[in-house]
C-alpha cells in the first residue's frame, strides 16, 4: 500500500450533499472569504481568520500533502458547487491500518446543513470500504461541546482526554477528547447512523 496509490490527485469522494476533491492553490481565495469568521476557529489550532495563521494553515496543509503525510480536501456543496470548507485524512499509518480525520471546518451557512455528515460518511467510507483500514480516529477540544455531539451522532466512540494536549491560536493549552471507529463496528455504525445517505 501507498500514500500515491489511495490518494492520487485524482481523488474524489462524493456523496448526494458533499463532495471531497484534493485541495489546490487556485482554491485559497474562496477559503479566505469564507474564513473571515473568527467563531469558526474558536476550537480549531488556528485563527483562520487571521491572515497570518490562514497563511501558514494553507502552507501547512500543501506541504504535507507534499510529505504524503496528510491528505487535504476542499468540501464542495455537491448540489450548487460551492466551496464550503476543509478537511482532511491525516496521521496514516498503513502498517498499523489507522487514519485520522480532522483538520475540518465549514463556513457558518454550511453548518448544520447536513455536508459535514455527509463528508464523515465518505471519508469513513474509503477508510474502512477502500483502505480497508481497522480503525478511523477524530480529536477535538474537550470544551467543543457541538463538535462532541456531532461525533457521537455518526457512531463514534468516545476514547479518553489527554490533558494539556495541544496549544490554541489563543495560548489556551487544551485539553483533547478522542473518538475512533473501529472495522469491526463500521458495519453497524453505517447501517445505524447513515442509512439514508
Amino acid at each position: 500500500m501507498s500514500y500515491s496509490t489511495f490518494f492520487p490527485s485524482s481523488i474524489v469522494l462524493e456523496t448526494p450533499r458533499a463532495t471531497l476533491r484534493i485541495m489546490k492553490m487556485e482554491d485559497i481565495p474562496t477559503f479566505q472569504a469564507l474564513a473571515i469568521y473568527p467563531e469558526t476557529f474558536k476550537y480549531f489550532t488556528r485563527d483562520l481568520s487571521v491572515p497570518g495563521d490562514f497563511d501558514l494553515w494553507m502552507k501547512e496543509a500543501l506541504d504535507a500533502r507534499a510529505a504524503e503525510t496528510r491528505v487535504p480536501f476542499t468540501v464542495i456543496d455537491t448540489g450548487s458547487g460551492q466551496i464550503c470548507g476543509s478537511t482532511s485524512l491525516g496521521n496514516i499509518s498503513f502498517y498499523d491500518k489507522r487514519i485520522e480525520i480532522g483538520w475540518s471546518w465549514l463556513a457558518p451557512q454550511y453548518q448544520g446543513t447536513g455536508i459535514n455528515r455527509h463528508a464523515k460518511f465518505a471519508l469513513l467510507s474509503y477508510a474502512f470500504d477502500v483502505l480497508k483500514f481497522e480503525r478511523v480516529e477524530v480529536k477535538t477540544d474537550v470544551l467543543n461541546l457541538r463538535a462532541r455531539a456531532a461525533l457521537k451522532k455518526i457512531g463514534m466512540v468516545e476514547e479518553g482526554v489527554l490533558r494539556s494536549h495541544t496549544l490554541m491560536h489563543s495560548d489556551r493549552r487544551r485539553d483533547t477528547i478522542f473518538y475512533s471507529i473501529l472495522r469491526n463496528e463500521w458495519a453497524d455504525v453505517k447501517e445505524k447512523y447513515f442509512h439514508n445517505i
